[in-house]
């Protein structure tokens, strides 16, 4: 018999009253925590003037400072710990660009915490006990492979443990082991179905029927187009490692309709990017979170960079953030114009004759920027009609973005698929 349940656990279906006294008590906890044990934020604390005590209710959580991505790396690899370090039963780290990573470290508790927040969010994606789950995030120090691995196995399902990379063997074992749901990246999903069509194989014919896709922006274009290759139901899933890895919330099959906060452990804000102002939920500005339950590293006021809104829950009680539109730190300015990848792709997606692989170059010409799309023409697709669709493309984004590119098709197959995170920006402006 189909598992009926209307969720996971009850908490995500209790009253906002029920929910914010939660919260409260859980914040209240964490908060001292942190100042008790971290001496980054007992001097934080001591520098802004507010003490754990100051919090009475949870509008006052505006009241603590914010930490940063740089907190991290001016503390590598274990200045934030809360807890011995003989307490840390594993070490992530994230893989940034420029400087150190930042590691993430978990007690087991917190290892338990996550493969449940996990669960739920892969229960309200539509999975089920018993259903197997091929994994093809990353594995290792990044936190999407085992993150979805630990949840899935807390659900009751079968795992296929592929991590990225190895396109063909992907496809054999999707169609040796059938499985229900996949949980991937949404620009290594286009990879695969891509692959699949080169070896002749109908998506559509294959066992997937879920899609848990996360780890960067993408938009609804993108979405409708893996549902209508693929036949599955695509839903979004959010996470970042600084503050648990993926988990933080999930996108419901029965809605798809944003993103449920799980709110009984990471309690959102919304600030305005430039001031740090609290803004009322509906406003968009950059997500903020603060763990509630996490015991090695809690985090206090996390300034996300994502930017998004909250919006009342639907699905569940929790609220939900909208689908990430961009970062505030990954912002392109051109000519005095703010771009956002996401925004570029989404325009690139209305086009038929377009395929959805595309690079952004960036390079300086003099003391103007020069800002060049570069993108493949889709399967079948005739040289007319993708150079018709070029042109169209240019057009748009003169017209929703207000800045003038070059549009270049490329061969098709010669724009290398990603395996991981999409690699969108090619920036020489430096």
């Amino acid at each position: 018999m189909p598992d009926e349940r209307r969720a996971f656990e009850p908490i995500e279906l209790a009253s906002r009253d029920e929910l914010a006294a939660l919260q409260l008590d859980r914040m209240r906890v964490s908060l001292r925590r942190a100042f008790e044990n971290v001496p980054y934020y007992r001097a934080s604390f001591a520098a802004h003037g507010v003490h754990p005590d100051d919090l009475r209710e949870l509008a006052d959580l505006a009241k603590f400072p914010f930490l940063t991505k740089a907190a991290f790396r001016e503390t590598y690899p274990f200045g934030l710990l809360a807890v011995p370090r003989d307490e840390v039963v594993r070490l992530h780290a994230s893989s940034g660009t420029t400087g150190k990573p930042t590691v993430v470290a978990y007690t087991r508790r917190d290892i338990e915490m996550w493969a449940g927040v996990v669960a739920r969010s892969l229960y309200a994606a539509g999975i089920r006990k018993g259903d197997v789950v091929h994994v093809a995030y990353g594995y290792g120090l990044f936190t999407g492979g085992l993150g979805i691995h630990y949840g899935a196995e807390r659900l009751g399902c079968t795992v296929v443990p592929m991590s990225g990379g190895q396109t063909e063997r992907q496809i054999a074992l999707i169609a040796d082991f059938a499985p229900r749901a996949i949980a991937v990246t949404p620009s290594y999903m286009v990879a695969l179905l891509d692959e699949m069509e080169r070896a002749n194989v109908d998506p559509k014919a294959c066992s997937l029927e879920i899609g848990v896709f996360g780890a960067e922006p993408w938009t609804e274009e993108l979405r409708a187009r893996i549902e209508a290759r693929a036949g599955i139901d695509a839903v979004d899933i959010y996470g970042l490692s600084e503050v648990i890895g993926p988990g933080v919330a999930q996108e419901c099959r029965e809605t798809k309709d944003g993103l449920h906060v799980w709110e009984d452990h990471f309690y959102p804000e919304i600030i305005d990017p430039d001031t740090g102002v609290v803004l009322p939920d509906g406003e968009p500005g950059e997500l903020v979170l603060t763990s509630l339950t996490k015991e090695a590293m809690p985090v206090v006021r996390y300034r996300t960079r994502d930017l998004t809104r909250l919006l009342p829950g639907t699905a569940r009680t929790m609220r939900r953030m909208e689908r990430i539109a961009g970062r505030s730190d990954d912002m392109l300015i051109v000519r005095g114009i703010n771009v956002f990848p996401t925004q570029i792709e989404e325009l690139v997606l209305r086009e038929a004759a377009l395929a959805p692989h595309y690079r952004i170059e960036l390079e300086r010409r003099g003391a103007l920027d020069e800002m060049t799309v570069i993108v493949e023409p889709a399967s079948g697709a005739d040289r007319a009609t993708t150079q018709a669709a070029a042109a169209s493309l240019r057009e748009r984004i003169k017209t929703f973005v207000g800045v003038s590119v070059r549009v270049e098709l490329a061969e098709p197959g010669t724009i290398e698929p990603s395996t991981g995170k999409a690699r969108r920006v090619v920036d020489r402006r430096a």
